[in-house]
């Protein structure tokens, strides 16, 4: 079966990127503090998300960590903690590094919001 025919099948074609999302993302800022032990020392970075999804975020930071840097990750709104990893190099923008982070065990609430269903598209309206 052709790439168009399954997409055909499935409903309206998606996005770039949108095939290989696993849950929709949901713009808000929100603190985090990340935790990791680097050189022997503790290491606290206070940070924020841009986006948010139940498998993750990406966080802006002021400074950069390498992929597969794993840390503790603290909600800054509710306290709560889960462990994180870096999936991918963080790219540089104006406010910071824009570092993309996925949980390393399943955390659906760790954010404390509804997410939209995966099939929910904003209307042109």
């Amino acid at each position: 079966m052709n790439q168009s025919k399954e997409k055909s099948e499935r409903g309206a074609a998606l996005m770039p990127g949108e095939e290989r999302r696993r849950s929709q993302r949901v713009i808000i800022r929100v603190p985090v503090t990340m935790e990791l032990t680097k050189g022997g020392q503790k290491l606290t970075v206070s940070a924020h998300t841009v986006a948010v999804n139940t498998h993750g975020a990406m966080v802006v930071c002021t400074r950069t960590f390498d992929e597969g840097t794993t840390f503790a990750m603290q909600n800054s709104r509710t306290n709560e903690r889960t462990t994180a990893r870096v999936t991918r190099a963080p790219r540089e923008s104006a406010e910071g590094y824009l570092i993309p982070l996925e949980f390393t065990v399943p955390s659906p609430m760790f954010w404390q919001i509804s997410f939209p269903p995966t099939n929910w598209k904003q209307s042109d309206a």
